[in-house]
């Protein structure tokens, strides 16, 4: 009797290791990164083969799936950063950060997971100097399902080092810039978003100005020029609205602190000029009924009324300003790697605009904290 039982048993162990080696090795099913049930939110390009590539702050993509297991085929031209999120929507805390600095790489962003449905949200933390981004495919062991859809608010950011999230994982700002500490995800911008549950996009490079760059580098090519591009490190892909699916309920600029860099300022009708440019092409983007907040920073007192006379001067519609003074955050614990604000400081100057965008928006304010 017990020998039978024991042969019983060890019969049904062969069968359930059986069961589950067979589950290990069986083939995932591959989806192209192109496929219309993923969702990507904010500049990228569909390229032939399938597979879509991007390099601004900020953009993700969002995959809907049903299994334990899930990975994506990509490649980097250099060293990009990512925050990773599963089964739960972007908040101040990934789940996950990581890098991806190589051709042709398997990575593996959800596994053991139970059964059901799943969602990942992926990031791209780092801005386009650190590199171009290309998803080639997803591979899932069941099926890819259709995204749950974009949020029913969204703003588009325009900006510097501040919006790319230069410094932001940083406490000190004598530290010097590295990639790794360079967060999208903690900037005025996206506390902003999370404030109204909107999607977001960022336009945003380092050290780009309206009419003068930090310490005069690359005159004559500033954000004005770069808006229009579908790459932010490649001037010869153009960008157009329909490419990103989606339009903004308000658009934010937040650009003029290099123009005032290193002791020195552009002439005022050089900026008058490239200002009302750019609010031209956000205006041919998205329609004049779509109003536009403009930030002054505190580089410099007379950014205000730079900005202040541009949008007079276009006679625009829906076109607001306002300015972030010296007072807004404090200049030790608020400020990250070479005196860009960090988290703490993002979240004072967002706590600063929140109150123009729900007045141009018609989005109440709501008693929560700002993260």
């Amino acid at each position: 009797m017990h020998k039978r039982l024991a042969i019983f048993l060890a019969a049904c162990g062969l069968a359930i290791c059986a069961d589950l080696s067979a589950k290990k090795n069986v083939e995932p099913t591959v989806t192209k990164a192109s496929d219309s049930r993923i969702e990507y939110t904010g500049r990228t390009v569909a390229n032939e083969d399938g597979s879509v590539s991007y390099d601004w702050s900020g953009v993700y993509f969002r995959v809907n799936f049903n299994g334990d297991y899930l990975a994506m085929k990509c490649s980097d031209t250099k060293n990009c950063w990512f925050n990773l999120w599963v089964d739960k929507d972007m908040c101040p805390v990934a789940d996950r950060k990581f890098l991806v600095g190589a051709k042709d790489t398997l990575v593996v962003l959800a596994e053991g997971l139970g059964k059901g449905e799943h969602e990942v949200i992926l990031q791209k933390r780092t801005e386009g100097e650190q590199g171009r981004f290309t998803v080639h495919s997803f591979l899932t062991h069941g099926d890819v399902l259709q995204a749950d859809g974009r949020k029913e608010r969204h703003i588009e950011f325009i900006g510097d080092s501040y919006t790319c999230g230069y410094g932001t994982e940083s406490n000190d700002r004598n530290d010097p810039f590295l990639a790794e500490t360079e967060n999208c995800n903690l900037t005025y911008a996206a506390i902003a978003s999370r404030y109204f549950n909107a999607d977001y996009n960022l336009v945003s490079h380092s050290g780009q100005g309206i009419a003068r760059n930090y310490d005069n580098a690359g005159a004559g090519y500033h954000m004005p020029h770069r808006y229009k591009q579908a790459f932010n490190a490649d001037k010869t892909v153009a960008w157009t609205p329909e490419m990103g699916a989606y339009t903004p309920d308000i658009v934010v600029i937040y650009l003029c602190t290099n123009d005032f860099s290193t002791g020195e300022q552009p002439l005022e009708v050089n900026f008058r000029n490239n200002y009302i440019s750019l609010l031209q092409k956000i205006k041919e983007n998205y329609g004049e009924n779509i109003p536009i907040l403009c930030m002054g920073s505190n580089a410099n007192p007379y950014t205000y009324d730079y900005i202040r006379n541009a949008v007079v001067v276009s006679s625009l519609k829906n076109v607001a300003y306002m300015t972030i003074s010296n007072f807004a955050h404090n200049y030790e614990g608020d400020l990250g790697a070479s005196w860009h604000p960090n988290y703490k400081g993002h979240i004072k100057v967002a706590s600063c605009m929140i109150p123009y965008i729900s007045t141009l928006t018609g989005w109440e304010m709501e008693e929560k904290p700002y993260k």
